[in-house]
């Protein structure tokens, strides 16, 4: 039996190994978590117990996730996505449970003798089954840059009311348990302190709390504020769970409550450390449930209970999505997002065995299939564009006139700007654009912000700057520059690999929140990295400098001075077609990037034998492939190699030639 501390670092160590191995290999690291609690659990190698302290524990996991999905819910919200939420995502729930129900009762049926499961553990099991994995599922999306495409919408619309009927679902099942002449009570009893719970947490409680959050913004203190947010939580779970209900739910409306408020984001950003360690700790929970003798002697079972209910759950997702208006590749993406189980099919399972509705043989049968699809879902997501293109005769269709009809606006264009993501960022650089002149064309997955900005005239198609064939169509052999807006390293680092690939000599400018990728960035092939703390630390700066009494022209000088110092580029600029009827800018630096082609006067001889320095220009850096060389004299200069220089046209003109005379 192992002490508290012991216990702890424990679990610590083991979650820290098992986050740090799946991120390797760039998996969920929920995934981490239940493998860890699988391999360290009381069924396996046996280093910890499946005690009632663990579990308090990792309850609070729950009670934290359920405060964070509270976060995002607002009335407003609700209105907007009532359709998919209360539309499709209640029809998911509510078919998947009848579905259960109606194959428990059928086996009952045909095999009297083997299964005997009442429909009150049929309906247990068809909630815990209808869920699905709203932290794996988010995150892929989020990843894939689809959160905002059509069916991440429709996805995102059905994990939202999932979410929701987890608190019902709660209440329902234990009053089934009781005998049937106290059930219509039981259930009217519980009713009732729901809606006398909810109308004062809600509505009196949504007063209490802002002006309760603007009395402790005052102080002015992050420590205040850290406290009060735990209050908060626990406090909401404490009230709900002495009214009879369940702590999820009073952590829901808790969080519900803060969403109202402008200081939701801050509170979500502080959150974020103790739901995700304690939700980890979940995880860890869960994998040591799992009995792997058990998966090792029944394995033909649990197979069968773990494509069951995947093809269950993604044939009824993908017919409701059709049903309800989507085309047939956007409902079978749907269906592939969510076949998977969810963290909260765990918390009902576990009710379920607890309250004694299912034989513990069953329990753990389903709760190896649960994990098993949980592992599965992160490939499954990954290979859904093959997966849609072998089960959809239209899919290459429909893709293909998509790619057609942005390859028809960008046609006619030459040296255009590609704008990966048109958000807020993406259009306010379009509009300087436009104020300047510079064609562009960007790219966004959002269709209702690609439909509104269309219809306003900006050049934007609907289209994944990820995508190769998306790359192709935006005319990036014919571009003049790709600029990626959205601050998502892994996407933008493989959105710079494919513009690599297809274009070496294309400059590549990438947005980031700071520095922390800078390097990941520059290798993968960016030309500049503008980190927004820096842009934000420099305004800053200036702002300050002006209102201590700094003239004007000196605080330019020091910005300028700053960010020629971080960005190579502004030490001098690359040269555009209007360029030469400027004479203003005629004497002024620029950059110009020459490839070497085959048969170059330059390639196999020493840099400094070329004495470029002759020319008046100055070799900034050589590109070969992703990697940038130093410009030293005794770099050999390879086929293939971009080399960058900086000074005046002339100066440029003539080094240019020397290196590429044949």
């Amino acid at each position: 039996m192992h002490s508290a501390l012991e216990l702890v670092l424990l679990l610590l160590g083991a979650s820290v190994l098992g986050v740090v191995g799946f991120r390797m290999l760039h998996l969920p690291p929920m995934l981490g978590y239940l493998v860890v609690g699988i391999l360290i659990g009381p069924h396996a190698l046996g280093l910890t117990h499946d005690d009632a302290t663990t579990h308090q524990l990792a309850e609070f996991g729950v009670v934290f996730l359920m405060f964070s999905i509270g976060l995002e819910f607002s009335l407003a919200k609700l209105t907007a996505m009532r359709r998919t939420v209360f539309g499709l995502g209640m029809a998911q729930v509510l078919l998947t449970i009848v579905a259960t129900m109606a194959f428990g009762w059928l086996l009952s049926v045909l095999l009297p003798q083997i299964v005997n499961i009442s429909w009150q553990a049929s309906f247990a099991l068809g909630g815990a089954l209808a869920m699905s994995s709203t932290a794996i599922v988010s995150k892929v999306l989020t990843e894939r840059l689809e959160l905002e495409s059509e069916h991440g919408r429709r996805i995102i619309g059905i994990l939202l009311f999932q979410d929701l009927a987890l608190v019902p679902l709660l209440i329902l099942i234990p009053a089934l348990t009781q005998p049937s002449g106290n059930l219509a009570s039981t259930l009217v009893w519980a009713g009732l302190k729901a809606v006398v719970v909810l109308v004062l947490l809600l509505f009196i409680g949504q007063k209490l709390m802002r002006w309760w959050l603007q009395i402790v913004v005052k102080r002015r203190s992050q420590e205040l504020f850290m406290l009060n947010l735990l209050l908060i939580t626990l406090g909401g779970a404490w009230i709900t769970q002495q009214a009879g209900l369940s702590l999820e739910l009073g952590a829901f409306i808790a969080g519900m409550l803060i969403s109202e408020t402008e200081y939701k984001h801050q509170v979500e950003e502080d959150i974020k450390p103790f739901r995700d360690v304690l939700l980890g700790l979940f995880f860890i929970t869960i994998g040591m449930l799992l009995n792997v003798q058990l998966l090792w002697d029944y394995w033909w079972l649990v197979l069968l209970l773990l494509t069951i209910p995947v093809l269950l759950k993604f044939g009824l997702i993908a017919l409701l999505a059709k049903w309800t208006g989507a085309s047939t590749s956007v409902a079978l993406r749907t269906g592939l997002g969510l076949a998977q189980a969810g963290e909260f099919g765990f918390v009902l399972l576990n009710q379920a065995g607890g309250l004694q509705l299912v034989d513990p043989l069953i329990i753990q049968l389903i709760l190896a299939s649960m994990v098993l699809s949980m592992l599965a879902a992160p490939f499954i997501l990954e290979k859904s564009d093959a997966i849609v293109m072998k089960l959809s005769s239209n899919e290459w269709m429909l893709q293909s006139l998509a790619l057609t009809q942005l390859a028809s606006r960008t046609m006619s264009i030459q040296k255009h700007v590609i704008i990966a993501g048109f958000g807020r960022s993406g259009q306010n650089l379009a509009k300087l654009f436009e104020e300047e002149n510079i064609a562009y064309h960007a790219l966004d997955l959002d269709p209702e912000r690609v439909h509104e900005a269309q219809a306003a005239g900006a050049n934007v198609s609907y289209g994944d700057a990820t995508r190769r064939e998306s790359l192709l169509a935006a005319g990036i052999h014919r571009a003049a520059a790709l600029v990626i807006t959205y601050d998502n390293t892994p996407a933008a680092v493989k959105t710079l690999h494919l513009a690599h690939d297809l274009d070496p000599a294309l400059p590549a400018i990438v947005r980031s929140r700071d520095d922390a990728d800078l390097d990941k960035l520059r290798a993968a092939g960016a030309a500049e990295v503008v980190p927004e703390a820096i842009e934000g630390s420099l305004m800053l700066a200036s702002h300050a400098l002006l209102t201590l009494g700094v003239p004007l022209r000196r605080v330019i000088s020091r910005v300028q001075a700053a960010r020629s110092e971080r960005y190579a580029s502004l030490r001098g600029y690359f040269h555009g077609v209007d360029d030469q009827h400027d004479d203003a800018e005629h004497l002024q630096l620029r950059l110009h990037s020459v490839p070497l082609s085959e048969h170059a006067e330059a390639i196999g001889k020493p840099l400094g034998a070329l004495q470029l320095d002759n020319t008046g220009a100055e070799v900034m850096l050589i590109r070969r492939g992703r990697s940038r060389i130093e410009a030293a004299p005794g770099t050999i200069l390879l086929q293939g190699d971009i080399v960058v220089l900086r000074g005046a046209a002339e100066e440029i003109l003539r080094a240019e030639s020397r290196l590429l005379r044949e």
